[in-house]
């Protein structure tokens, strides 16, 4: 099979990046705001858990809000008062991540422990069900370490309840940072 010409490679990559090769510069730029947001929140971990819970009682907030509103112009429907419920606990819930950040950040970080234990538990069930295939072993080693990072977050909670929000935050916007970084250079070169 002959290598494919460089008009079908660049065809190849304006078809798997649709409207995103229109404009690199956005993807560029947005990649290296995330870069740099990211780099902030692991040099500054606590704050950027503190910064990270606050914005959340705002959108918890604004939700409960603009749910209520909507619940109050919704007349005849069955679900008023469910949507009323509904944006009351999340105007409290909004309003006590602002009030009591620490308890806050102390229940997420009892999340994401549980959400490690649990994806870790389904992916090594999910590794033994496919032994037949010879990757299986990386699933299995992925499993293990999401286990072990349930544990080690929880061998050392609470304390790091103040630190390992913003610290996974701002890994997430390295990660996606890098990726659009990269997204963004591929649209370019496509364009070029």
């Amino acid at each position: 099979m002959a290598d494919p010409t460089i008009e079908q490679v660049k065809a190849m990559r304006t078809a798997v990046l649709g409207a995103a090769a229109k404009v690199p510069g956005a993807l560029i730029g947005l990649g290296i705001l995330f870069i740099v947001l990211g780099m902030i929140g692991v040099a500054g971990q606590t704050l950027f858990s503190f910064v990270s819970i606050n914005v959340l009682g705002a959108f918890l907030v604004v939700g409960g809000v603009l749910q209520g509103a909507h619940a109050m112009k919704s007349h005849g429907w069955k679900s008023v008062g469910i949507q009323v419920l509904m944006a009351v606990l999340y105007i409290a819930a909004g309003l006590y991540t602002w009030a009591f950040p620490i308890p806050a950040l102390e229940v997420i970080t009892l999340w994401l422990a549980a959400i490690f234990f649990v994806t870790g538990f389904l992916r090594l069930v999910a590794a033994f069900q496919h032994r037949v295939f010879g990757e299986w072993f990386w699933l299995a080693l992925s499993a293990a370490i999401s286990i072990l990072m349930g544990v080690l977050i929880m061998n050392s909670y609470p304390s790091s309840s103040l630190w390992l929000p913003g610290l996974l935050i701002a890994i997430e916007l390295l990660l996606q940072g890098w990726s659009l970084l990269f997204l963004g250079l591929a649209a370019r070169s496509i364009t070029k």
